[in-house]
């Protein structure tokens, strides 16, 4: 959730849960309520918490570095994002078209893999190529999305092997502009998760 949320979603918690006792451990703000329940709040950019267990005090914060990047990669295509802040520096989004599988067998399946490969190695090379030049000095943190197996292919290139992506982990569709944008938010939110008492865990972004 936007940081400045944070606040009135803790009041909101106690409403529901009953009084709650807050703490800080691991880098992180926790809540424990008198039913049971808990919550722990994550700072974004895999930024430790080290002040009062207060959620003013935690979202003031939560800040958007100066500088920082976007790199989310599927086999459908790629975005790549320079911002400064919440503002997008620069940017590109490509597609490129890699075919799905085959129920094809023998000599057949073994070229459609090989076509497969050569098509996906090749949309690689391109969201490096544009990362390399969007993000090759870049000075602060990245953060990914996508298919990680994709988006380590990208960074395997000689020019991006320094950067590495930090939490969370951005889970996203074939990257469009609008998949971009919502990245950038979502990558700049305060990470909640929470456990009911008498409920599965889930988390609120």
């Amino acid at each position: 959730m936007p940081p400045s949320r944070l606040e009135r979603w803790v009041v909101n918690f106690r409403a529901r849960h009953g009084a709650t006792a807050l703490a800080v451990a691991g880098g992180a703000l926790s809540g424990a309520a008198e039913d049971s329940s808990t919550f722990t709040a994550r700072l974004p950019f895999d930024a430790a918490y080290a002040g009062l267990p207060d959620p003013g005090a935690f979202a003031t914060t939560a800040t958007t570095p100066d500088d920082w990047g976007l790199l989310l990669v599927r086999k459908g295509g790629f975005a790549v994002a320079r911002l400064s802040g919440g503002a997008t520096v620069a940017s590109k989004v490509g597609q490129r078209h890699v075919q799905g599988r085959t129920k094809a067998g023998g000599q057949s399946q073994q070229r459609f893999a090989r076509r497969r490969d050569n098509q996906a190695r090749q949309a690689y090379e391109a969201a490096a190529d544009h990362a390399a030049r969007l993000l090759g000095d870049l000075r602060g943190p990245l953060v990914g999305g996508g298919d990680r197996t994709a988006v380590e292919e990208v960074l395997a290139d000689p020019r991006l092997r320094r950067l590495v992506p930090v939490e969370p982990w951005l889970p996203v569709p074939d990257p469009r502009r609008a998949v971009l944008e919502q990245a950038a938010r979502d990558a700049a939110a305060v990470r909640v998760t929470v456990v009911n008492a008498a409920a599965e865990p889930g988390e609120a972004t």
